[in-house]
């Protein structure tokens, strides 16, 4: 199974120019934060939903099927419980369901799982380096973005060393799945050292491989691919732009709310 989730493809959503990727997805998340009317998230729900099939990502959400899945559901039954507003149904001490509550919890609901979704088409689509080069285009400085991108490199490589533990364990002889959950969770807690001692190598090989490459050069930074903004990425931002500004509008005059 890969570990990253970005699909190499040649969709228009790939060949988009990096910093246009970053300020749509933000346009996204500020038209999802916005929306707590049901009938305004899942329009936008909707339409993440066809950009991921634009970009092929169903993959990745099948892979996050289970996250998506408690996501929705846990957000849904909060929020349903929990939610101070409208003549209740049903009281449960300091719980209560009622009309509005499940029209808020269902708004709510929309809005992560659109959350999960523009990431997922965010990160099918674009490679680390090319999130490195838009966080420098937009100004933040080099290390900084460096920073941010390298977790998205070392997280699925600790998740692969975890998993060479535990297969090594098993072939030992070592069985993770005998007793009950928190016996099984007490028996994972080996793998956490060889995991950090993996860990701790890694950090010290990295930062001699960043000083030979001069990472901390004064001098400014060149990249070796260079990417240029076409009539594409002008109309992609332009509809994102669109979007962030209906959303925002229709939240001032107090259409996206609930109550």
């Amino acid at each position: 199974m890969p570990l990253f989730l970005y699909i190499e493809r040649r969709s228009l959503l790939h060949r988009l120019h990096p910093t246009v990727k970053v300020f749509s997805m933000a346009c996204f998340f500020v038209a999802a934060f916005v929306s707590e009317q049901p009938a305004a998230s899942l329009p936008l729900a909707l339409g993440i939903a066809a950009l991921i099939h634009s970009a092929g990502a169903w993959p990745n959400v099948r892979r996050l099927r289970i996250i998506f899945m408690l996501v929705f559901v846990m957000t849904f039954a909060v929020w349903t419980l929990f939610y101070r507003g409208g003549e209740p149904w049903v009281r449960f001490g300091p719980a209560a369901i009622s009309p509005t509550s499940m029209r808020f919890a269902l708004g709510m609901a929309f809005k992560l799982v659109t959350f999960l979704g523009v990431g997922v088409v965010f990160l099918s689509t674009t490679k680390i380096e090319e999130f490195a080069y838009a966080l420098t285009r937009v100004g933040m400085p080099y290390k900084l973005g460096f920073t941010m991108t390298l977790a998205f490199r070392l997280v699925p490589v600790f998740i692969d060393a975890a998993a060479t533990v535990v297969q090594a364990q098993r072939c030992r002889g070592f069985d993770f799945d005998q007793g009950n959950l928190l016996q099984r969770m007490r028996r994972y807690v080996p793998v956490i050292v060889p995991v950090f001692m993996g860990a701790l190598r890694r950090a010290d090989g990295m930062a001699m491989a960043l000083e030979a490459r001069g990472f901390q050069s004064p001098k400014p930074r060149t990249t070796f691919e260079r990417y240029e903004f076409t009539w594409r990425d002008a109309a992609v931002m332009a509809s994102s732009l669109s979007v962030a500004a209906l959303y925002l509008w229709l939240w001032q005059a107090g259409w996206t709310r609930v109550g």
